[in-house]
């Protein structure tokens, strides 16, 4: 069977050539020259191959629109740039990050490992402490002790998914604002907050005393899994 690659690069000679690669490799692509109506397609596909340069919308910006709709489906950006920052900010949603010249076998040893490793967590459900249940590919929260499904707004949604999709790490409220976001944090907005504390409202069995977003004062949240 034919894996589905979603590719999105605008340099027409270097897109022809991965296209090409890849489907000689037993991969199937659609090549999209921008990320212009890439969110609609994302979900046919078992992984995104994203270069950052892109017109209009960057990669880092259509990236992170992609993760929010399909949180599911790993994203491997393709980059010239090498410095330590671009790849701290691209690892912050994307699943890998390969720098410009590759080998085709590199890149196709990574999506291969991507793939893998989707398919193994793809319709796993995540536990949270001993009550709440989250179906990342449904998209569904639930109360497992009562069966009822729990409704979240978008933004209290994406939150849940960014801390799934970096569990048991220490999230400065920095971070977090400017994923979910997408601008600058300014010091003292209380929107994060806000959003956390009605979050917790929904999830939280004590919601004055939390046990699956812990605060670490001063830093930020963090959600262990």
């Amino acid at each position: 069977m034919k894996r589905n690659v979603l590719y999105i690069e605008d340099n027409e000679k270097i897109g022809s050539f991965l296209k090409e690669e890849l489907e000689q490799r037993g991969f199937s692509v659609q090549w999209l020259r921008s990320g212009e109506g890439a969110d609609k397609e994302v979900n046919q596909h078992e992984i995104v191959i994203l270069d950052i340069m892109l017109p209009g919308l960057d990669g880092f910006t259509v990236g992170k629109r992609l993760k929010k709709v399909a949180p599911a489906v790993p994203i491997l950006l393709l980059s010239a740039r090498t410095s330590i920052d671009d790849k701290v900010d691209g690892l912050q949603f994307a699943d890998d990050y390969l720098t410009k010249p590759f080998h085709t076998d590199e890149l196709v040893a990574r999506l291969e490992v991507l793939i893998r490793r989707r398919s193994v967590t793809h319709f796993e459900r995540i536990l949270l402490g001993n009550h709440i249940e989250v179906d990342p590919d449904a998209q569904m929260v639930t109360d497992k002790h009562t069966g009822e499904e729990i409704i979240l707004t978008g933004k209290q949604h994406q939150i849940l998914m960014y801390f799934l999709r970096h569990p048991n790490q220490v999230l400065p409220k920095e971070q977090i604002y400017e994923a979910i976001w997408e601008e600058a944090y300014i010091t003292g907005d209380k929107t994060l907050m806000v959003h956390i504390h009605r979050l917790r409202q929904k999830l939280e069995r004590h919601p004055d005393s939390p046990e699956i977003i812990e605060t670490l004062k001063g830093i930020g949240y963090r959600v262990k899994l």
